[in-house]
């Protein structure tokens, strides 16, 4: 970088899982994990039969999460992420389930180390946060 790059010039986890591209190859693999995998049956029945649109709001929370396009508020305004999910009963079993969705997906389909790393944090604390059940 160059003295005279600017801060907001730096590719953000966006651009540096692969962009659209990328973003949409990750939510595919995680809703398919959540699909396949015996391990994840209690976080896969509190979604509807079809993961279709689930994966689609995944996709649009994430870009704009992300420093994408904000496209999960374009469409469906202010995330309200636990407000959103109350309908489902979210205790740790789900969300444990979840998240070895989201990590499994996350490794096979992002090579860079940091940016996993620089996701997963957070991701962690906001499904944890989601709990809205013993």
């Amino acid at each position: 970088m160059n003295s005279t790059t600017t801060a907001s010039a730096a590719p953000t986890l966006y651009d540096r899982i692969g962009g659209e591209e990328g973003l949409r190859r990750f939510t595919r693999r995680f809703y398919a994990l959540m699909d396949e995998l015996p391990e994840a049956a209690a976080c896969r029945a509190i979604h509807p039969p079809s993961l279709v649109p689930s994966e689609q709001k995944l996709f649009e929370f994430l870009s704009g999460w992300l420093g994408g396009p904000p496209l999960f508020v374009e469409r469906h305004g202010p995330p309200m992420l636990r407000r959103r999910h109350l309908e489902a009963p979210i205790g740790e079993t789900e969300i444990a389930e979840w998240l070895l969705c989201f990590r499994r997906a996350l490794a096979e389909t992002v090579d860079d180390e940091t940016v996993r790393m620089a996701i997963l944090p957070q991701i962690e604390a906001m499904a944890h946060h989601m709990r809205n059940r013993d």
